[in-house]
């Protein structure tokens, strides 16, 4: 068994090609080498084979690096390439069967937008949940900015780990850790411009926040 949000990997990279215009591949590779160990594949326009034969190819990179590969909404693609895990939204296939599908050694992440959806998760048997929009993002339309009081208020109720999503900065991450996040969860702030760099700037301003909860499961 592997945790994933240590203190060393609690940067979670998600990746977009509409954003980054480069292949996921590259963009894995890059990242993988300047030191993130958690990436989720997101990929909204192709098919399923063509996704199948790109997570396949992810999942040998993360791999080399020992690193954890979680997928997007895609249960079955998940299974086929034996990633860790899957990352499921509200509207996606019901936890249960989610969960029935990998079997209780793979980890399952929910998206989570309110207290109420944060808590239902956990009930269900979620091992983690992402959460945001803390901070105002073009990426995806998630509904207002829940500020760091919001994720200070899922903390009190939850005991799965807490992914932050939604505008986090190099500026702002410290405020995210410290409103109780496990890991942030970061799209453009990473794959715009130069991944390797941006790569370091979270971490430097990450190396003095102090020692993240570590609570999460998942098998390699």
């Amino acid at each position: 068994m592997k945790n994933l949000f240590t203190k060393k990997n609690a940067l979670y990279l998600i990746t977009d090609r509409s954003i980054s215009g480069t292949g996921h591949e590259t963009v894995a590779r890059q990242a993988l080498g300047a030191g993130i160990r958690t990436i989720q594949l997101r990929e909204k326009t192709m098919s399923g084979r063509e996704l199948y034969a790109l997570a396949l190819s992810i999942r040998k990179i993360t791999r080399k690096f020992n690193a954890a590969l979680i997928i997007n909404d895609h249960v079955d693609i998940a299974l086929a390439v034996d990633a860790d895990g899957v990352h499921i939204g509200q509207d996606d296939m019901p936890l249960h069967e989610a969960r029935n599908i990998l079997g209780t050694h793979k980890t399952i992440g929910v998206s989570t937008h309110s207290l109420k959806q944060a808590v239902n998760a956990e009930r269900e048997g979620a091992d983690y949940i992402g959460f945001g929009p803390v901070y105002k993002t073009a990426t995806k339309d998630a509904g207002r900015p829940k500020g760091i009081n919001g994720l200070i208020e899922i903390k009190k109720h939850i005991k799965i780990p807490l992914v932050a999503i939604g505008g986090i900065t190099p500026e702002n991450v410290p405020l995210v850790f410290q409103g109780g996040a496990d890991a942030a969860a970061v799209i453009s702030g990473i794959i715009t411009g130069d991944i390797r760099d941006n790569v370091k700037k979270y971490f430097s301003a990450m190396k003095n926040i102090g020692s993240f909860v570590n609570k999460l499961k998942t098998c390699k």
